[in-house]
């Protein structure tokens, strides 16, 4: 298609050399300036390639769920779901992965690319337990490199901003699932249902 950028040589005659900052930046391992934000996070975004395509999944936790075992080491802890499971069957079939570190009310965020493993240690499942709840597996993660994200896109969203505003009166889980199955499915009652239910299922 014409306007189509398809070659590395074309993306760098549109976009420039990077800015040496942007390069200085990446390391191969968690220094304490990485780790801070690691330590702080309650949320990230886990992506990964394999065979059916890719993904990327939400994560969230209590800040510093995501334990760093060393400085070349994470562990998420995967916790009760949906069970269509599409990181964990990538991480099977291929292995890489990146995931996005998000503090709140902080404009960077950090970005670890590396190689994925996934545990079912009992030691190791016991050591995540919350509530005496234990996660189903645990993803290893082997950092290739590691580097801070400016904070241009929180900014430009303004993302810290509108948390404090009221929430978009969007379609709720239920009603979306009513649509999509042509109205067979209830969502009324799956919306009433819904609190009580990750009160049980959050663990």
């Amino acid at each position: 298609m014409p306007h189509t950028l398809t070659t590395v040589a074309e993306l760098e005659a549109v976009y420039g050399a990077p800015n040496p900052r942007s390069l200085l930046k990446e390391i191969d391992h968690l220094n304490a300036d990485y780790r801070a934000f690691v330590e702080a996070s309650p949320f990230i975004v886990l992506s990964s390639v394999g065979a059916g395509g890719t993904d990327a999944s939400p994560k969230g936790d209590a800040p510093g769920f995501v334990r760093i075992v060393d400085d070349r080491t994470l562990a998420i802890p995967d916790r009760p779901g949906n069970n269509r499971i599409d990181n964990l069957r990538n991480i099977v079939e291929d292995g890489r992965v990146s995931v996005l570190f998000i503090v709140p009310g902080v404009g960077e965020t950090l970005r670890v690319n590396g190689a994925a493993t996934i545990s079912v240690d009992p030691a190791l499942l016991a050591s995540f337990a919350v509530r005496d709840k234990l996660p189903r597996s645990v993803i290893l993660v082997k950092v290739q490199s590691v580097y801070f994200h400016c904070s241009k896109a929180l900014v430009r969203s303004k993302l810290w901003e509108r948390a404090q505003e009221a929430a978009p009166a969007l379609p709720t889980a239920g009603r979306i699932l009513q649509h999509i199955s042509g109205g067979t499915f209830d969502g009324d009652t799956y919306d009433r249902e819904l609190p009580e239910r990750l009160k049980t299922t959050l663990y």
